[in-house]
């Protein structure tokens, strides 16, 4: 799931995943991290889920796709879309 919060010239995407689906640690990699696996951890939240935070600037689209234990890459399923391999983000 992404929560969205716009600001004036930058947008506050969070990434919210369940926090055992899938089981171990999960980072989420894209454009705006320059693909680097473990820049973006989701961490716990209160709520039982895992997420984070990162900000975008400007009005712009991004790739990006999550990043598991055992090498496990996977998709966004509420993204703004698919390009074929990647989660695509309209900010």
């Amino acid at each position: 799931m992404l929560e969205r919060r716009q600001l004036k010239d930058r947008t506050h995407v969070t990434f919210v995943l369940p926090a055992d689906t899938p089981p171990g640690p999960v980072s989420v990699v894209g454009d705006f991290n320059d693909w680097q696996p473990g820049a973006h951890p989701l961490v716990p939240r209160e709520d039982g889920t895992r997420a984070v935070t990162v900000v975008l600037s400007g009005k712009s689209v991004h790739s990006f796709r999550y990043l598991a234990a055992g090498d496990y890459w996977f998709d966004e399923d509420h993204a703004d879309g698919h390009d074929g391999i990647n989660s695509r983000l309209h900010t």
